[in-house]
């Protein structure tokens, strides 16, 4: 699918670059909204292939630095944080037994998402890890605009997106990934905000005989 979507992008782009401004208003708006939609799709292919990859390959859980993988999040989201002002930080964080790209992705995700959803404030990202009997349990708190009680439980189907527009794009997509990797890892997850008060997404990680040292 990628594949002929790139080349269908590629020739839409050429069009927008070599006839912008030559075929009159009506034409451009048309070739924009093609160059757009193409990008939107690839967006979707790529994030519904993760989503389809969580729970493949290697089932062999390996102990996983929780500050490695949270340092590779915050490198891969430079360019949004420093647009938007987000400051990111966190408590010391476990090892676990984990994937440890799944992981990241799910981090990433977290932390991505608690910047698009910002209010006007410069966002403020904090995770952090309580150990309980048996398992961790994670949170990755913001300060945006939150999420009303009623649609806490819609979030994290795949394709449900509460915001509309383009002031917040996506897909969909990037929660439902994140219960998946948490469920992979035998996990559970949710959320807990209100309203314009900000958000704090809660995960869980079963704890094991991994060397369980906070850093």
């Amino acid at each position: 699918m990628q594949e002929p979507l790139r080349v269908v992008t590629s020739h839409v782009q050429l069009l927008q670059r070599r006839y912008e401004g030559k075929l009159g208003s009506d034409a451009d708006e048309s070739i924009s909204y093609a160059v757009e939609g193409a990008r939107r799709m690839q967006t979707l292919i790529s994030d519904l292939l993760v989503y389809s990859r969580v729970g493949t390959g290697s089932k062999e859980l390996a102990p996983a630095d929780c500050v490695a993988s949270f340092d590779v999040a915050v490198a891969n989201l430079q360019e949004a944080i420093r647009e938007s002002g987000a400051r990111v930080t966190r408590d010391p964080l476990p090892t676990v037994m984990a994937h440890a790209s799944q992981l990241t992705q799910l981090l990433q995700n977290l932390i991505g998402n608690a910047i698009k959803f910002r209010s006007e404030k410069p966002p403020l990202v904090h995770v952090s890890a309580a150990r309980e009997e048996d398992e961790w349990v994670f949170s990755v708190r913001d300060n945006g605009i939150g999420i009303d009680p009623q649609y806490q439980d819609r979030v994290f189907g795949i394709f449900q997106r509460l915001q509309s527009g383009g002031k917040h794009p996506g897909t969909g997509v990037g929660l439902a990934i994140c219960k998946k990797v948490v469920e992979r890892h035998g996990g559970r997850m949710w959320v807990e905000s209100e309203s314009g008060q900000g958000a704090t997404f809660y995960f869980t990680i079963p704890r094991t005989g991994v060397d369980h040292r906070e850093r």
